[in-house]
């Protein structure tokens, strides 16, 4: 397992069963009023997650994340 960034994305790993996974270069798209991190774990599994638009903002504004496509 990669070391796990301060602040960073971290998400249910389905394949390998695990909680907690750090992404690796999460992307935050908006759809349908949502707001979806994805990215890949350090084995390039595919990983997503859910979040509210506060917890959003405050992953780019802090680099943890790059605005992805359906922002204002």
């Amino acid at each position: 397992m990669a070391a796990k960034k301060e602040g960073a994305i971290t998400a249910y790993s389905v394949k390998t069963k695990t909680k907690n996974v750090p992404m690796i270069d999460p992307v935050i798209d908006v759809k349908s009023g949502r707001y979806i991190a994805t990215g890949k774990d350090s084995e390039g599994n595919k990983m997503a997650a859910i979040m509210g638009k506060a917890t959003a903002e405050e992953h780019i504004k802090n680099g943890n994340a790059k605005k992805g496509t359906g922002w204002e």
